[in-house]
């Protein structure tokens, strides 16, 4: 049986199935027999991403997610194209969804620090939620077959997009290299589950840490600048001020 998704799960919406043995119609699919063939891709789908992410993906085969939808392999490919398009197409929308909720994050934000504060307090809680398939659908990499890693590290790029843009805004300092700033950043934030134990602080209070570890270099520079003259007016402090800006994917990539 499928559980359902939670917020942190990919939110699917089914699609029209894609079919190598599907017998040919020469008349449309009633709208009950759509609702049928959409409710069963659904269910698919949820069951497919509970297995890839408890088993991975090497040890999750065709067979093994028919027989846990109580259906003959040949029949899940009315449904599917196969293994990888299904995987990639759960692993793309895993991380919709994960955009979609920082992105309403950080909506009521217009200051640098506070959308960085809010994305890491969002990315944290996906992460470490125990029902989220995010982190183990993300952590497959290493076992896919090349084209199929292709295709996740281009919804990676634009996943990641949303960190760049957000890192590209803050007044850093100018010996502060802002790919090194955002690639660390997100090591921290997607290996929490490595390091966090429910305990002393909690989910919020270690994404204000690691917000204010990530923030305390533009502490130390506002300690050691000149008397009237903030980080902010330094060289290069952001896009706008002394360092040039390298093409960057916009935000629309991210959210297309």
């Amino acid at each position: 049986m499928s559980t359902p998704f939670c917020p942190e799960h990919p939110n699917i919406m089914p699609r029209p199935p894609a079919s190598r043995t599907s017998p040919a119609r020469s008349e449309p699919r009633s709208a009950s027999e759509n609702t049928t063939q959409a409710a069963r891709r659904q269910e698919i789908l949820e069951v497919a991403a509970q297995l890839f992410a408890t088993r991975g993906y090497k040890a999750t085969s065709i067979r093994q997610i028919a027989e846990e939808l109580g259906m003959m392999a040949g029949s899940l490919y009315y449904h599917i194209r196969s293994k990888e398009t299904l995987f990639v197409e759960i692993h793309n929308r895993a991380l919709d969804a994960a955009a979609s909720r920082i992105f309403s994050a950080l909506a009521p934000h217009t200051s640098p620090w506070a959308r960085l504060e809010a994305a890491c307090r969002e990315l944290l809680d996906i992460q470490l939620s125990p029902s989220s398939l995010t982190l183990p659908l993300m952590n497959t990499i290493r076992s896919v077959p090349p084209e199929v890693r292709n295709a996740l590290i281009k919804k990676r790029d634009e996943f990641e997009a949303i960190f760049r843009n957000i890192v590209e805004d803050l007044p850093l300092p100018p010996t502060i290299d802002r790919d090194v700033y955002r690639i660390i950043l997100l090591r921290v934030l997607n290996t929490a589950n490595d390091w966090y134990h429910p305990g002393r602080l909690s989910r919020e209070e270690i994404a204000r840490q690691i917000f204010d570890i990530f923030r305390h270099t533009q502490s130390e520079t506002d300690a050691t600048s000149p008397p009237g003259k903030s980080s902010d007016d330094a060289p290069g402090a952001s896009r706008s001020r002394g360092r040039p800006a390298s093409p960057r994917k916009s935000r629309a990539a991210v959210m297309n």
